[in-house]
């Protein structure tokens, strides 16, 4: 197995990973972990679709890595900020 084999197991292993966590209900499919997963997982294999010049995966992966980016920014933009620590 070569390097780039193993990035595109990465690639794929951040997106499992993510969903695994989730079906399991280990993870909450709108945390900013569960979605930076998506981002950096969709991202690794949208780049290596693109370079090996394979339409149909990069669309999956490029619409995955797009939609993981969009969700990823409203969370944290309209996340709550934390509750202030308690008086003594």
């Amino acid at each position: 197995m070569n390097t780039h084999d193993l990035i595109e197991v990465l690639g794929a292993l951040l997106i499992l990973a993510a969903f695994a966590a989730n079906q399991l209900r280990r993870m909450d499919p709108h945390s900013v972990r569960y979605l930076v997963l998506n981002v950096l997982g969709a991202g690794i294999l949208a780049v290596i679709a693109a370079t090996e010049r394979s339409w149909g995966f990069l669309l999956l992966e490029g619409t995955w890595t797009i939609v993981s980016v969009i969700s990823l920014t409203r969370t944290l933009l309209y996340r709550s900020p934390p509750p202030p620590p308690p008086e003594s």
